[in-house]
């Protein structure tokens, strides 16, 4: 029987998936693809440089003799590198499947190098024409336990908190997800890990970073031609926190990259902490093998605080910024704001500012005047999911008849109306929205936009519906 590369991959891959982990096996070998075979050569696509340099430093043993079963002794494995959003390929690497443990050699006999940490790798916080090789972590020290109120609604993100701070690595929380609404305190939790971390653990390497400033330097390694540095760089960190976890939504090269670099953090023992706005389960355009992976530690929730939480917040800050004021003041504040902590601090924050430049005493009549101000200034926040059952509601619908593919007039319109106010009230991409109204395109969120706005101003009882929603979902 003439044998086919898929023939001989698929007998490797029974081979290889016996003596690898499952999830090793999963990361490492399934993306593989086999492209031919010629003679005792065999030609697999990779999708990146760092994919065919990972397997030649950890799998090439198991992978000879996985080869040399099918092909025999002189077998060759050539790697046909095609990186990710590009049409070509780079130049095939040849490895002749060496016969003892000796590093793989390529064609010419020259020893490939493996060791990264031997390699300088640019790192992507420096400044360039400034020398620095030490990483800093970009934790606001400000942020630490100390100064985080501990409440019911915080209690076991605290506490997950503090054992990873303890032990980083060494837990089940591996990796911790913090998520909850804005100002919550999930930025000040993650800064106060690491900051806990870098004291007691003055030789680990702790870094932070928001996912746009991660995007945005994995943007820059693809134009420089430095993506192995960026992905390295991150491999050496021991403690990796990543803010705002969400906003990978739909950066494909992006996930990638983050996927590879989570593997080999949580392989070999280092801590990851992510913090995003909501559970895994209601993230949209995250891949699925990302979002699996979120799971695999602790998901902790951070919860609007209680009124008793509240006050202790208020006094908290009273007392470390050394202002004195009366307890009636402290608890018609902790009475009347009750979304989040940024707001509590923000009203006193303007409260001591109002007093000390207007040379003014701290009464109930300035604190009404500011926390009027406040709730009148802070804007509803709604999600995708209120949007479309409040339209649905409104229109005597179902959320599931507002998303089906039907194309009755009514029915569309309220589509439109809720794909209309997702664009105006959230944050989310016009390609999110579509996939979260029933699973449209951005094209088709961008013409109901559109429609909505021609029809406001050339339809009464159109715009009566546009008004009426309005309040719904503002008020």
């Amino acid at each position: 029987m003439t044998k086919t590369a898929i023939s001989v991959w698929n007998e490797c891959l029974s081979f290889i998936k016996d003596n690898i982990k499952p999830q090793a096996y999963k990361t490492w070998f399934e993306p593989i693809k086999p492209i031919k075979i010629s003679g005792d050569s065999l030609t697999i696509q990779v999708p990146s440089k760092f994919f065919y340099e990972w397997l030649e430093e950890h799998y090439i043993k198991l992978l000879r003799v996985a080869l040399v079963r099918e092909l025999g002794s002189d077998a060759k494995l050539i790697y046909d590198v095609r990186m990710e959003n590009t049409y070509s390929s780079t130049k095939p690497h040849t490895v002749k499947i060496p016969s003892s443990n000796r590093k793989p050699l390529n064609p010419q006999g020259v020893t490939v190098p493996l060791d990264i940490n031997k390699r300088e790798l640019k790192n992507p916080f420096v400044i360039p024409g400034i020398q620095k090789v030490k990483i800093e972590s970009q934790l606001n020290p400000n942020y630490n336990f100390d100064s985080f109120v501990e409440g019911d609604s915080n209690r076991l993100a605290r506490s997950a908190s503090m054992a990873v701070a303890n032990k980083p690595g060494g837990t089940s929380f591996n990796p911790l997800l913090i998520y909850g609404g804005v100002g919550l305190g999930k930025t000040h939790l993650s800064h106060a890990i690491g900051v806990e971390i870098k004291d007691k653990y003055p030789d680990k390497t702790v870094l932070y970073i928001s996912s746009e400033r991660f995007t945005q330097q994995f943007i820059d390694s693809v134009k420089s031609n430095t993506r192995n540095d960026f992905i390295h760089f991150y491999q050496m960190i021991d403690v990796l926190i990543i803010d705002d976890v969400q906003f990978l939504s739909g950066k494909t090269g992006t996930q990638d990259v983050f996927f590879h670099i989570f593997n080999h953090l949580h392989q070999n023992g280092k801590q990851v902490i992510l913090t995003s706005d909501k559970a895994p389960v209601d993230m949209q355009d995250i891949e699925q093998r990302l979002l699996s992976r979120f799971k695999w530690g602790l998901s902790a929730e951070l919860q609007a605080p209680d009124y008793e939480t509240r006050v202790s917040i208020l006094q908290n800050k009273l007392y470390r910024d050394g202002v004195e004021m009366p307890d009636e003041i402290v608890e018609y504040i902790a009475k009347n704001i009750k979304s989040n902590v940024r707001e509590l601090e923000g009203v006193l924050v303007s409260m001591i500012a109002q007093a000390s430049f207007n040379r003014k005493e701290f009464t109930l009549s300035l604190t009404k005047q500011i926390v009027d101000k406040f709730v009148k200034n802070t804007k509803r926040e709604v999600s995708i999911d209120q949007i479309q059952k409040v339209v649905s509601s409104y229109f005597d619908l179902d959320v599931a008849t507002l998303q089906s593919k039907t194309r009755k007039r009514h029915i569309v319109q309220a589509r439109q109306l809720a794909m209309f106010f997702a664009k105006r009230m959230t944050k989310a991409s016009l390609a999110s929205i579509g996939s979260q109204i029933g699973k449209r395109d951005h094209a088709t969120v961008l013409h109901a936009c559109k429609t909505v706005d021609n029809l406001t101003e050339t339809d009464k009882q159109f715009r009566k519906y546009v008004e009426d929603l309005t309040k719904k979902l503002t008020y």
